[in-house]
């Protein structure tokens, strides 16, 4: 007697297809690497299928009154992986989608009773397609390993040959999600997972896993603490061009004139902890940029400031991305030429506040408002000869 435990139709061809879709469509290549660890906890989903049990009843020479069937139970599965870059990892776990069963009752009068048990474990490529800073889609395509376990029993006329088949076989295994970055080491999960398998017998079907978990991300940066950059920033100010001296020779050559600095505060051109220009930061550089267009320049320097709150490390590198991407908004919002502009970082190696002016090292809401005007961007634009 088989158990024919699953149904199988043309969503599986299409979902492994839109699985296939998110992973090819990534395109990230950031160096992002680091290992992972996650569990998912959710409810497992098979088809029972009614037709097959009948029809095998019927050879027996049996017909069936009635079928109860148990095709949902609680499924879950542990997983670690490897991040090669921000768009792809590869991730290998074990599962247990949980067990599954019926009842048909026959006459003459007598029942077939039949449940299998699913758990096994897989090998995943995953491709993570970007939303926003920290929402994303991901999709995964793979192998999974499956045994199952089967348990058959009859009453009255019902005869059960083998009460306790097995079985085990590799087959495909895909997956559609979303996550959300709780921090830059903890990730909270929703899935729905489709897992082609072999019931006990050697009837092939599908099972679907829909579930939420987390991810704990090793060896991921550490996040910038919320007192770093608390204070307003006051109204960037662009500093008027001095006038331009001509020597009495009218044959002799104009001396360069003197740079024009401006200065934005961080705080206006950026969210906190963050080195997207916002959009209020792109009104104030589309201001700059319209003045700019009145200058004969010949070099334009970009240069972020952090204040002395902070690893030297950490604040070099987020000063050094601040600069980029201030120069990246001006080449392709403002048409400034990439090879008059120049960025860089400073850490906090040239405060605007003098010494005794801010007392202290702990991160304070007085020190941090203090040392307000040392977190910048500098731009200064240097005209030609």
């Amino acid at each position: 007697m088989k158990l024919a435990t699953f149904t199988t139709s043309s969503a599986t061809a299409r979902f492994s297809l839109m699985a296939l879709a998110v992973i090819a469509s990534n395109c990230a290549i950031a160096d992002d690497k680091a290992w992972y660890l996650g569990a998912n906890v959710g409810q497992a989903r098979a088809s029972i299928d009614a037709a097959e049990i009948t029809s095998g009843l019927l050879g027996s020479g049996l017909s069936t009154s009635a079928i109860v069937d148990e095709n949902r139970d609680l499924g879950y599965k542990v997983f670690g992986g490897y991040q090669l870059n921000k768009g792809f990892a590869l991730e290998g776990g074990y599962f247990d989608l949980g067990q599954f069963g019926f009842r048909a009752d026959t006459a003459p009068a007598g029942s077939l009773t039949g449940n299998i048990a699913l758990r096994g474990i897989n090998l995943d490529a995953v491709g993570t397609l970007p939303i926003t800073e920290r929402f994303s889609a991901f999709g995964r395509i793979g192998a999974a390993y499956t045994e199952a376990k089967g348990t058959f029993t009859g009453t009255g006329r019902v005869q059960v040959l083998n009460p306790n088949p097995r079985n085990r076989s590799t087959n495909l295994k895909v997956g559609l999600g979303v996550q959300y970055a709780l921090s830059d080491q903890w990730v909270l999960r929703a899935e729905l997972e489709r897992y082609r398998v072999e019931d006990a017998v050697g009837n092939k079907g599908d099972v679907d896993l829909g579930s939420i978990g987390l991810v704990y991300r090793f060896g991921a940066k550490a996040p910038m603490p919320v007192s770093r950059e608390m204070a307003q920033a006051p109204t960037p100010v662009l500093a008027a061009p001095q006038p331009m001296v001509v020597s009495t020779p009218p044959l002799a050559p104009a001396p360069m004139p003197p740079p024009v600095k401006t200065t934005f505060s961080a705080d206006s051109l950026f969210d906190f902890d963050k080195f997207v220009v916002k959009p209020a930061g792109r009104v104030d550089l589309d201001k700059f940029a319209i003045d700019l267009k009145g200058l004969d320049y010949d070099v334009i320097s970009v240069t972020g400031h952090t204040d002395r709150i902070g690893s030297h490390t950490y604040n070099q590198k987020l000063s050094e991305r601040r600069a980029d991407a201030v120069k990246s908004y001006l080449v392709a919002s403002a048409g400034v030429p990439a090879n008059k502009i120049r960025a860089q970082g400073l850490d906090g190696a040239e405060p605007v506040t003098k010494p005794g002016d801010c007392v202290g090292n702990k991160a304070t809401k007085a020190l941090i408002a203090c040392l307000q005007p040392d977190r910048r961007v500098d731009i200064e634009v240097t005209g030609k000869r």
